[in-house]
């Protein structure tokens, strides 16, 4: 996106060598001042979902066809909904959870930031042009020591750990505007796949079957322009 109006004829290249497969691209914008946070996104700018230049090449999106992939921090949040305002035709995905930060700076004070993280996802979720991807909980990014643990968590531990903020999403965005991932493998460093999807079923056992198949299949289709036999 940094290419500005040159990033045209880059997707439309990209298009073409898809074969009908190109659907969207991921453009990573996190960031953090505190390094123990930001790791290997350090060197990335800091409030690039505002920069002049990044918003020409997004602008050459939507015309395309093609959809957004937002990953950031949740300190960056307030940056994304400006974003989403900018370019309401534009097809927008926030992933995992619009990365609610536990560690660095942040460690210790889950139960002062949640409500910070939690704002900001009511207020992008009005943005009718975004859903959000729900995982990428089992990263260390999140604060929760089961990395640190003799024993990988169970399915049960981690669907206990990962509920508020699934729920928060859901609740905000609705089923339809939700989808589970697996965020494999960066999330094997605290558990399995397995144990990440089976934690995802019990936290969406209360919804009803139409919003499972919402939530584990039919949003992502429905964005991704998925067609399944």
């Amino acid at each position: 996106m940094m290419l500005g109006d040159s990033a045209k004829a880059v997707l439309e290249a990209e298009i073409a060598a898809g074969n009908g497969r190109f659907r969207g691209i991921r453009h990573s914008s996190a960031w953090d001042a505190d390094p123990n946070v930001a790791h290997m996104y350090a060197t990335r700018p800091k409030g690039l979902l505002l920069d002049s230049t990044f918003r020409k090449g997004f602008a050459c999106l939507a015309p395309l066809g093609l959809s957004f992939d937002a990953w950031l921090f949740h300190p960056q949040l307030n940056d994304f909904v400006d974003l989403a305002r900018a370019f309401p035709d534009t097809r927008i995905c926030l992933d995992h959870c619009g990365g609610p930060v536990g560690t660095g700076n942040y460690a210790g004070r889950r139960e002062e930031i949640f409500p910070i993280w939690k704002a900001s996802i009511q207020e992008a979720a009005k943005c009718p042009n975004v859903v959000v991807k729900l995982g990428g909980l089992a990263m260390c990014l999140l604060g929760f020591d089961f990395h640190l643990r003799p024993e990988p968590p169970t399915s049960e531990e981690a669907a206990a750990a990962w509920r508020p903020y699934v729920e928060t999403c859901i609740e905000a965005f609705g089923p339809n505007r939700c989808m589970f991932e697996s965020n494999f493998p960066p999330d094997k460093g605290q558990c399995s796949y397995q144990v990440i999807f089976n934690a995802f079923k019990r936290i969406a056992a209360q919804y009803s079957e139409a919003e499972k198949t919402a939530l584990f299949s039919k949003t992502a289709t429905d964005f991704y322009r998925l067609k399944l036999e």
